[in-house]
């Protein structure tokens, strides 16, 4: 069901960064010794003479500003640095608590002057932003960086370009590593993009400003859901064409399927050696849309910087590290983190204020690894919602992947088994027929920019009318298009963590297609939920022309066989005794990706679409499995 135009403006107008309002509110009654001065909108000068428009607050004691240099708290923000007279709350938080804050508006945003451009400004803006810090009275040249999605990956963006000054930084779901996950992922587009262009193109960008403009970009946003099924976008083509920056990213970022030089900025995993040595703490969630990059990037800089690099990981959709519940499962009270601004403060007192405190010491600084073990709850109905009590708890370890981890094989199997025992020589190959007109629904996951498109999070595989395209409420594994590959009933719980990987052998009809794989935790019925809970736990894909590398596209030949691996999000969840281990296997996930039109068309530049026959092969010479993480329990045999 489409919102109308006024109803869905509204949700976007309140939407920024999940949990913002409810950090805003409680860091108001948390406030520390100081009063706060509030300068607004002073403009600071990059080195192209574009000034953008910052704010600076600074603790003061008895009305005056306190006359110590202070270490300062920075962000660098695309979604507008103030939220009200006074300013944000969270800057006045830190500022109470004796940090001089400074938020500002990102170039070509709300008061800044210039042209927005994706994150390839952020890094010469940091450096020029960090030199007027550091020239300031009530500086002490110490600066920590603060801020979540795009907020997060100005700190990378900083880091990278090794601004002076920059002492610390706490990147939340950060963007990075734009060309291998979480914009294109395996050479498909995450079309939470499209939405987060068609949100913030008449949302505080300099075309805003102009009556007119902004009023056609306002309604392009409001009905943008009707332009999803008349994809690709072209230039010039759409009222988008009156914000020409966001338009020419978004045309060229559906265009780049590679890994290529479009997407250098944030390339974390390519380019480690220009991070500065600094200690960083990623923040990640097993549903968020940036999970991938946050643990990559963990096993990237610890092997690039001395750091030290923490990171945590908690079953959270994106931003909402507050929040214990998320989708239609809870993970109980301990998962949410109870105050997100007092734990960051802790981690800058240590590091930009020299405090001996809990960091290094206790939760959650004790040790550089920090993980929510999903999957140990009840299964029963909680809360008035009822929702699954799907559980977990934290555990805390010193690596990423865990060293103890046996990878283990399961081999899917003709008729739709699973289990770890190798296929036999005559197991044969299951076909289907993929419709680019009927793609699979997408039902929850690992999202962000979400609005109106799509839900996070943890979700019962299952029609709904909250569902987007797939209202119908029968299980998505009725479906001729999906490929349902399950395990017998466990006999004892089993642990998988770390990165996961599907590989599959494959042929198609089609030059190029998708190829998708989704990890399912499957619970048998129960008084509570008689028709079980197909949990899916994270997914992935892969687009069959970057099969050999994402730095080159090779088309398929019809009916030639190919082994291609699907790497899926990381993920940690106790599949526990009496549940099954199932694994989907389809060609489309939308609106989570773009859907291929089995052309092998340039990228979004394809005018036909054609129904393809992909085939999945599980026998003994294309033993197709899914590689799980598995953590042995202590004294247990396989």
């Amino acid at each position: 069901m489409l919102l109308s135009g006024r109803t869905k403006l509204a949700r976007v107008l309140c939407v920024v960064v999940l949990g913002y309002c409810a950090a805003a509110s409680a860091a108001e009654k948390r406030e520390g010794p100081y009063g706060v001065e509030y300068r607004p909108d002073v403009m600071v000068p990059m080195r192209d003479k574009v000034c953008l428009a910052t704010d600076v607050y600074l603790p003061t004691k008895d009305g005056q500003v306190v006359s110590d240099r202070l270490p300062t708290v920075l962000m660098r923000t695309p979604y507008g640095k103030a939220k009200g007279e006074k300013g944000s709350s969270d800057a006045r938080y830190f500022a109470s608590h004796g940090y001089a804050v400074v938020f500002q508006d990102t170039r070509g945003r709300y008061k800044s002057e210039g042209v927005w451009h994706m994150l390839v400004d952020d890094g010469p803006d940091g450096v020029d932003c960090t030199e007027w810090i550091a020239a300031q009275p009530w500086s002490n040249g110490k600066i920590g960086m603060i801020g979540t999605s795009y907020v997060g990956g100005t700190q990378h963006a900083m880091a990278m370009a090794r601004a002076p000054h920059l002492t610390t930084i706490i990147p939340v779901d950060a963007m990075s590593n734009l060309g291998y996950s979480s914009v294109r992922n395996n050479g498909a587009f995450e079309l939470r993009f499209w939405n987060w262009i068609m949100l913030n193109d008449g949302r505080g960008s300099r075309h805003a400003r102009e009556p007119e403009k902004a009023e056609m970009l306002a309604e392009m946003s409001a009905n943008r859901l009707l332009y999803l099924p008349h994809l690709p976008l072209r230039f010039g083509t759409t009222p988008l064409k009156h914000a020409p920056e966001y338009e020419d990213w978004l045309v060229q970022a559906m265009a780049h399927g590679g890994n290529d030089e479009f997407w250098r900025q944030n390339n974390i995993r390519d380019r480690a050696a220009e991070y500065k040595d600094i200690p960083v703490y990623l923040v990640g969630g097993w549903y968020d849309s940036w999970a991938s990059n946050t643990t990559a990037n963990f096993v990237t800089l610890t092997k690039a910087v001395r750091g030290p690099i923490y990171l945590i990981m908690g079953p959270w959709v994106h931003g909402a590290q507050g929040a214990s519940a998320h989708g239609q499962v809870s993970f109980g009270p301990d998962a949410a983190i109870p105050d997100p601004l007092a734990w960051r403060r802790e981690w800058y007192d240590h590091w930009l204020k020299g405090l001996d405190n809990a960091v290094g010491k206790a939760d959650p600084f004790a040790t550089t690894v920090r993980i929510f073990v999903m999957g140990t709850g009840t299964g029963k109905k909680v809360t008035t919602k009822g929702l699954l009590d799907h559980g977990g708890s934290w555990r805390n370890e010193r690596e990423w992947p865990l060293a103890r981890t046996e990878y283990r094989n399961y081999y899917l199997l003709p008729g739709g088994g699973v289990c770890t025992k190798p296929p036999a020589a005559d197991g044969g190959a299951t076909s289907f027929q993929f419709d680019p007109r009927r793609p699979v629904p997408t039902i929850g996951g690992c999202i962000s920019s979400n609005n109106d498109l799509m839900n996070h999070g943890a979700y019962d595989q299952r029609g709904s009318d909250a569902i987007l395209n797939f209202k119908e409420p029968i299980p998505l594994s009725a479906r001729n298009d999906v490929l349902v590959f399950q395990s017998e009933p466990l006999k004892e719980d089993l642990e998988v963590t770390g990165e996961l990987a599907v590989k599959l052998w494959v042929s198609s009809s089609a030059v190029d297609t998708y190829f998708t794989a989704k990890l399912i935790d499957v619970y048998p019925s129960s008084e509570d939920f008689p028709g079980g809970f197909d949990l899916a736990i994270n997914d992935g894909i892969l687009r069959t022309r970057f099969r050999e590398s994402l730095s080159k596209e090779v088309l398929m030949e019809p009916g030639r066989i190919y082994p291609i691996t699907i790497k899926l999000y990381p993920t940690s969840n106790v599949f526990k005794k009496g549940h099954r281990i199932r694994i989907d296997v389809s060609s489309s996930n939308f609106p989570r990706f773009d859907v291929n039109p089995n052309t092998g068309e340039p990228l979004n530049n394809n005018r036909r679409s054609v129904v393809a026959t992909n085939t999945v092969y599980h026998d003994a010479e294309h033993p197709s499995h899914i590689v799980l993480p598995v953590i042995p329990v202590k004294g247990s045999a396989r």
